[in-house]
């Protein structure tokens, strides 16, 4: 069987078709998953929601932004892997399932060393009582892109549109954060990915954080922005300029560790880390619950007994 996990607006809107017609094609049923709590767009303005309220409470150190990142990756951890595990454990208890994956270790250096296959533990756990095996199979490991795109001709396998009508190096989302600026640029180029293009971009102007570490997606096609919108970025880019440098002047010793907070900050440091917060926290309209010294200190006692009564547990 197939099974494809829907990414909602983030997945160009002629991947579903594909899908299915690809499964047609191998004569195989096609079951199509999707996250319950809403698609990788909801997933990225959640995160930020959670950030803003943990950051109002003192929870975190910094402003965490939106965006997924190379160490986590949303949609493949949250919106596909937890997703389909799972409903495939359901539909075959007591079966042993291999999941074929299309992996290949050319792709980046983190997939460079993948198995053929291994045991998968995730949503079947060993010993589990219906008798459910779960394993994953990864039999292109050692094939190039190139193999792929032979394979596909030799074969009939059609090939998406972001590659045969936009010229796009591989498919992905329609703006995905590890995609390089000519794979941007190609979505950019496809009518359909113009609205989603602007509500990301919007998500960027209210965050003041990058689609990309190094890359604001505004900057891909600023022709597809209205006069308001440019104008928001314009100003979420200075605020993000200056947060950095609020954020990078904060006492280093107290930065965020495994654990947070180390220890508790001195006067001084505590006066700094109040002043520090209060434009951030102006700027997205969040409350300053936490404005003296003495909330300050009395916030840091609390987290760190939290923290020594989990870590007792």
């Amino acid at each position: 069987m197939a099974i494809h996990a829907d990414l909602g607006r983030a997945e160009w809107a002629s991947t579903p078709a594909t899908v299915a017609h690809i499964a047609a094609l191998a004569g195989m049923p096609l079951t199509v998953v999707r996250r319950a709590a809403g698609d990788l767009v909801d997933r990225w303005i959640q995160r930020f929601e959670n950030a803003k309220r943990r950051y109002e409470a003192l929870e975190t150190y910094n402003l965490i932004g939106p965006w997924s990142s190379a160490s986590l990756r949303f949609c493949q951890s949250e919106m596909k892997a937890a997703v389909i595990g799972p409903a495939v454990a359901r539909m075959f208890p007591g079966e042993r399932i291999i999941s074929v994956l299309g992996l290949r270790r050319d792709e980046s250096h983190n997939r460079s060393a993948i198995p053929v296959a291994k045991a998968d533990h995730r949503h079947a756990k060993a010993g589990n009582r219906q008798g459910t095996i779960m394993s994953l199979w990864h039999p292109l490991a050692d094939w190039t892109a190139g193999d792929v795109f032979r394979a596909h001709q030799l074969l009939g396998i059609p090939l998406h549109e972001a590659y045969t009508e936009w010229g796009s190096t591989r498919l992905s989302c329609r703006y995905c954060i590890f995609a390089s600026l000519h794979d941007l640029q190609a979505s950019t180029a496809a009518p359909p990915n113009g609205e989603i293009y602007r509500e990301l971009v919007g998500i960027e102007a209210r965050s003041t954080f990058p689609f990309q570490p190094t890359r604001w997606l505004a900057d891909v096609a600023p022709h597809l922005l209205g006069r308001a919108l440019h104008s928001d970025i314009v100003r979420a880019k200075a605020d993000q300029a200056e947060r950095r440098r609020i954020e990078a002047a904060m006492p280093a010793g107290l930065r965020y560790v495994a654990g947070w907070p180390p220890r508790l900050p001195t006067r001084p440091e505590a006066e700094d880390i109040a002043a520090a917060r209060r434009p951030i926290l102006a700027r997205h309209r969040l409350e300053d619950r936490y404005s003296s010294v003495t909330t300050i200190l009395d916030r840091f006692s609390e987290l760190m007994a939290i923290g020594a009564r989990k870590r007792a547990a």
